[in-house]
């Protein structure tokens, strides 16, 4: 009450004001209709309010109509009438406007319309100048039927601020290609706080090239401030591609007090109409039309145009060539035709005409799969048969079955679940085209209405089917797509080639911008599901009525697709029978289980090998695993159970690597684009271990969504991949205003897993020794290797990761991961990925050999025994240390000891000199007794040269005659000796 009463104090303060006002100027003229306007009051707490006039300028007349009692707040007309304040009535619209009723529409770009504003936020880059203030020139730009963001990597909003009197929505047409830009839309109060959202309502999701999307969301009563934010991310240089935006509508005005007059280009014929209609081709109107006016003649226009244009001469970019359809004689020919709807003019000066149409000739053969009809016609083999296009069909010899598929490689009509269409984002003059024409031995793009059309061809597949022999729980692999390009142009022109899984949305896969030579281009399917495949060319984004590059043309010159569901064949393959009898039929094998060729049954792979994609056709086709690795159950992959071992040095090396099997992840950087926007790679990686399955996460437009979270999320909402190397970027909360950090652009760095090896190559994929710093401990390095297959435009050969476990006692078992220096982003050419995960767990599991024993000192007749590691130890886990052990032993001084060995040496010794003396003096003995036994036998001395001994007598050597000129004691000893033996016999 106390709220109303100051109300209507405020109310009779006004009145009075101009009561006194009206008296101090009774001389101006009474007020005209024409001299004013009416408004409602703000709505009380008891929802009324009052109708008061205003005029158009104060103090030019008198007499305003006295303020009545207005509708209720929530009172709103329907939709094609407008609320008249004079009666306060519903009225219908005239002719030439339109009514949402509760609502408003903004539909027309020309300029950005009262209202809403375009906005460009920074971010604190930490003192990097005034490079922030480059955003001043971004913001949404008007395009006339559309609003068209920013090309950089600026952040802009659009905003809008509404007061909605009941609860309503808002929605809008919008079309966002380019998962480099991040779309949000979101919403806030009077009090800048923003309102709750769900993931799905603030998070756009990405269209189809030649699409538009429509986004609704619920409002609540009261203020709301909408906004429409864009962030680019130009991390290879590369423009981004626009987000448009078009009819916006917002419901909940409560009403609205005049109808809005149709845009020029359209119109509406009957009063009370809620919007407006196109004009037709050949038509124009003006702003608030009701009907459209004709063209003249000369001249001619597209749906809705506001104006005419003179007509243009004929030139060679009117008319296109095609192939007609073959005829019962088996003919085609080659005719031009003017493109439709025809704008130009024939008979003026410079008009070129239509060339003669071609000779008839032979038709090409039919596809792969189908067989020749009535010389004319094109059919599909019957099931279980085959054919390569230029025979009947047969059927399959037994032990084989027809190879399902697609297999276009001739262009004279196109294909029956294949269509073309042509797009433009900001007209429909070549919504009726055909975007691309076939030709003979290819199918090429249209001529199209403009050059920055959207020239689409797109092939539906409702699924896969696998030969009956391959086993669908344990495939990898059920389909592939291969398909040959080129293309030849002069500008900017891109050809886009896009796959969209069970109607889900449309996601860029690879792209080529300008002129590629002839090339094929594959890609594998690993579920099964519903298929569209789209290729989209435009030969510029850039708008323009004027021609320039026509002639700019892409060219696919065949397109293969492997087990089609709906495909016929093309040939057979062979198919495991349950017996060797003719008329068996074919049987499914067990998983990991190969057909053997020469009984055509299942046999299991060998250990250690796994099947290579879907053939199963002998035993080649069981692949031997990778070093360092082992198949599982299924042989459907080759996987490390984090166990590694390594002979080095005549010793064997085994390693416990299950501290590492969890998911890892690195986040380097910060790094900055040229507008200042923050932003890091993170890398997930998944090592080793579940058997083998890809447990690396990598998500897109979403924050902080584990593996868990993945199902719990809406499946539109889940742009994300699991491999076991991938890469996102991430933006900052602080990065760009946003309130939760963003991922986007994520990529799979390695889909196969080759091997683990302490080598340095494998397979072709290599570890540079200059990446690194050498390790200091001497254990050698881990390489696990990975590659991704996927050719894109950059990596024709694919991406390839290799981790490099290394040895570090002093880390944690999860250790540390880090990129080369030289190369912090992870790579140094975009598609080789290196890096270095030190841990303990990267060291060798201990053994015997890694400790030793050292014995102590006897005390008390106990010696103990301690156990030690060796310094420094290089060895994790395994064996333990053992414990001390104690034995009995007898206590002996040291001096004793000492003693003893000394004795012992002098012992030996003197026994070895006595030995040597010995012999020694036997052999002087020897000698000395044969000079005297000779020089006695005549009592006299023997002359010289008659002494000696015969030579050789004796063996002994001159060294060892020792002259001397007085007898020795030993000589005379002998001497005396030898004389009493000499006389004892002479008296015998």
């Amino acid at each position: 009450m106390e709220k109303r009463a100051l109300w209507t104090s405020c109310y009779l303060v006004r009145f009075v004001t101009l009561f006194l006002c009206a008296r101090a100027s009774d001389n101006l003229p009474l007020c005209k209709e024409t001299d004013y306007y009416f408004e409602y009051t703000e709505c009380d707490s008891t929802g009324s309010r009052w109708r008061v006039a205003i005029p158009h300028s104060q103090g030019s007349c008198s007499g305003l109509p006295e303020p009545v009692r207005g509708t209720d707040c929530t009172f709103s007309c329907e939709a094609g009438e407008f609320l008249e304040m004079s009666s306060q009535q519903c009225t219908s619209c005239a002719a030439g406007s339109y009514s949402l009723g509760s609502g408003v529409r903004f539909d027309q770009w020309d300029s950005i319309p009262a209202g809403f504003s375009s906005l460009a936020t920074y971010m604190d880059s930490g003192g990097s100048g005034d490079e922030s203030m480059t955003c001043n020139n971004s913001s949404w730009t008007p395009q006339g039927t559309h609003l068209e963001s920013n090309r950089d990597d600026c952040t802009v909003s659009l905003v809008y601020a509404v007061h909605l009197m009941k609860q309503g929505s808002v929605s809008f047409d919008y079309q966002y290609l380019d998962s480099n830009v991040f779309f949000e839309f979101f919403i806030q109060n009077d009090q800048c706080q923003e309102m709750d959202q769900t993931g799905s309502e603030k998070w756009i999701k990405l269209t189809s090239n030649g699409e538009w999307g429509t986004h609704t969301v619920n409002l609540k009563s009261g203020t709301n401030i909408l906004y429409w934010r864009t962030t680019g991310m130009l991390l290879g240089g590369k423009p981004v591609k626009p987000v448009l935006l078009k009819n916006i509508q917002i419901e909940g005005v409560a009403y609205t007090s005049e109808c809005f007059p149709c845009r020029p280009g359209t119109f509406s014929k009957t009063p009370g109409s809620s919007s407006c209609d196109l004009c037709p081709r050949n038509t124009y109107s003006g702003k608030g039309a009701s009907s459209c006016t004709p063209c003249s003649k000369t001249q001619y226009s597209q749906e809705g145009w506001s104006e005419c244009k003179e007509r243009p001469p004929c030139s060679e970019k009117d008319y296109f060539q095609i192939h007609t359809a073959c005829d019962s004689d088996g003919k085609t020919q080659m005719l031009y035709r003017w493109v439709e709807p025809q704008v130009c003019v024939e008979n003026v000066t410079g008009a070129v005409t239509l060339p003669p149409s071609g000779e008839k000739e032979d038709c090409p053969p039919c596809n792969p799969g189908f067989y020749m009809h009535n010389s004319s016609t094109c059919l599909p083999c019957p099931q279980g048969t085959y054919s390569d296009g230029t025979t009947e069909c047969q059927r399959c010899p037994g032990g084989t079955e027809p190879s399902l598929g697609y297999e276009y490689k001739w262009w004279n009509i196109l294909p029956r679940n294949m269509k073309t269409s042509c797009f433009n984002v900001g007209n429909s003059k070549c919504d009726e085209m055909n975007g691309w024409e076939v030709a003979g031995d290819h199918i090429r793009v249209g001529v199209g209405g403009s050059d920055n059309d959207y020239l689409i061809l797109n092939l539906r597949v409702p699924g896969f089917k696998l030969p009956t022999s391959v086993d669908d729980a344990s495939a990898t692999e059920f389909g592939r797509i291969t398909f040959i390009f080129e293309t030849d142009c002069s500008a900017d022109c891109e050809l886009y080639f896009m796959i969209d899984v069970n109607r889900k949305s449309t996601n860029v896969v690879e792209s080529w911008v300008g002129s590629k030579p002839r090339q094929a281009y594959t890609h594998t399917m690993t579920k099964n599901a519903s298929v569209s495949y789209t290729w989209a060319f435009q030969r510029t984004n850039k708008a323009s009525d004027v021609r320039q590059y026509v002639n700019d043309i892409a060219k696919i010159y065949s397109i293969t697709v492997t087990n089609a569901m709906d495909g016929s064949a093309s040939g057979c393959h062979a198919c495991a029978m349950m017996s060797q009898q003719d008329g068996s039929s074919c049987v499914p094998c067990p998983a990991g289980h190969f057909i053997n060729k020469d009984t055509n049954q299942c046999q299991e792979c060998p250990p250690n090998t796994f099947l290579s994609g879907h053939h199963i056709y002998g035993k080649e086709a069981c692949q031997p695993c990778g070093p360092g690795s082992k198949n599982n159950k299924e042989h459907s992959v080759c996987f490390n159970d984090c166990t590694f071992s390594h002979l080095d040095q005549n010793r064997t090396l085994t390693y416990d690597l299950s501290a590492l099997s969890s998911v890892g992840s690195i986040m380097n950087g910060p790094s900055f684009t040229s507008k200042g926007t923050k932003y890091y790679h993170q890398f997930n990686i998944s090592l080793c271990g579940a058997e083998g399955r890809k447990v690396a996460v990598c998500t897109d437009n979403v924050t902080d969504l584990s593996s868990k979270d993945l199902q719990n999320e809406s499946a539109d909402l889940n742009n994300f991949i699991k491999t076991f190397v991938c890469q996102s970027t991430i933006i900052p909360a602080d990065g760009r205003g946003f309130r939760t950090s963003l991922s986007s652009q994520s990529i799979s760095l390695a889909d196969t897993f080759l091997g683990a090896s302490v080598h340095k190559n494998l397979d072709g994929v290599t570890v540079s020794s200059d990446l690194f710093p050498e390790s200091s401990w001497k254990v050698p390095d881990i390489n696990f290797f990975f590659r991704s297959p996927q050719p894109t435009a950059s990596c024709l050969n694919g991406r390839s990761t290799v981790v490099t476990l290394r040895c570090n006692p002093e880390k944690s078992a999860r250790g540390e991961l880090t990129v080369p220096s030289k190369c912090p982003a992870g790579t140094c050419n975009g598609c080789e990925f290196h890096f270095l995960w030190e841990s303990s767990s990267a060291c060798p599991l201990c053994t015997e050999t890694d400790y030793h024993s050292i014995e102590g000192a006897c005390k008390g007749g106990v010696q103990d025994t301690l156990y030690v590691w060796n310094e420094p130890k290089f060895c994790t886990k395994g064996v333990l240390l053992p414990n001390k052990t104690s034995a009995q032993c007898e206590v002996v001084s040291l001096w004793v000891k000492a003693g003893i060995g000394g004795g012992a040496f002098m012992a030996v010794l003197l026994v070895s000199l006595t030995c040597y003396f010995w012999k020694k003096n036997k052999r002087l003995e020897y000698k000395y007794s044969r000079l005297v036994m000779s020089a006695n036998k005549d009592c006299e001395l023997p002359a010289a040269d008659s002494c000696a001994l015969a030579e050789g007598e004796g063996e002994e050597n001159e060294d060892d005659v020792v002259y001397s000129n007085t007898a020795s004691l030993l000589g005379k000893l002998k001497a005396i000796a030898s004389k009493m033996e000499t006389t004892a016999s002479q008296y015998s």
